[in-house]
């Protein structure tokens, strides 16, 4: 509406919507805009005049209605039904013939979403962290050959097998944690632009930073134990004279 009475109230002013000329009796508050779409971008009208100026045969009509409080939510959608049919002159026995859409469809609607969308990415995650676990064990197996003449001094100077397993397992925990945090800093990164840019509410639970943490320090120390185990297998001898 600033748009069109800029530094004016445009209450009693007349708008013009095509080939119709509305007064303005009446402005609601803004409300901005969702995925990059204004969402104060429409006009209220009465119903008859709408019947009168822009009423088809094929348009459909949403009417919006506001129960109390919760606890009458699904009173309040029966008695609606029932209005709505008797409107419509339906017979008992009749089904309806236009739909009702609650809070409990709209939750409905959105835990199928959201459902089928967690199952998509938790596929994806999985085929990442395989992928990421390969690439960590090949990572390990050739830091193994590289290090074999340390391998065998270490051994030679009293290192027992389970203190080069551990050795190992930890760089490649450490090196899965790595890439870990800088997935959870990517993703920060991601959530805060998509809410300065689209001004969609998005939050990073502290739960699931902990929780994807584990996981990656969880994949490497599983993709790790093999080339862990191969250095704590080299025989001692055997690793000293290997070229270095």
């Amino acid at each position: 509406m600033k748009k069109f009475f800029p530094n004016v109230d445009p209450i009693g002013k007349a708008i013009r919507v095509q080939t119709h000329t509305y007064e303005v009796i009446g402005v609601a508050e803004p409300l901005g805009s969702a995925f990059g779409e204004s969402q104060d971008n429409y006009m209220v009208m009465p119903i008859s005049t709408w019947r009168k100026g822009w009423h088809t045969n094929n348009d459909w009509v949403a009417i919006f209605v506001q129960a109390p409080n919760a606890e009458m939510m699904q009173a309040s959608q029966d008695e609606a039904r029932m209005l709505f049919r008797a409107w419509r002159h339906l017979p008992y026995n009749a089904p309806d013939n236009f739909a009702i859409l609650g809070s409990d469809s709209i939750m409905q609607l959105w835990h199928d979403l959201t459902g089928n969308l967690a199952f998509v990415v938790m596929a994806l995650v999985s085929v990442f962290l395989v992928v990421g676990g390969i690439v960590i064990m090949n990572i390990m197996l050739a830091s193994v050959t590289e290090r074999t003449r340390e391998i065998g001094l270490r051994r030679s100077l009293g290192a027992r097998k389970k203190h080069i397993l551990l050795q190992f397992l930890t760089e490649s925990a450490v090196l899965a944690a790595t890439g870990g945090l800088i997935g959870i800093l990517t993703a920060y990164s991601l959530v805060f632009l998509v809410k300065a840019l689209f001004s969609f509410p998005m939050e990073t639970p502290l739960s699931a930073v902990i929780l994807s943490l584990c996981m990656a320090i969880g994949v490497g120390l599983f993709f790790g134990i093999f080339p862990a185990m191969r250095a704590a297998k080299l025989d001692p001898i055997e690793a000293l004279r290997a070229d270095g």
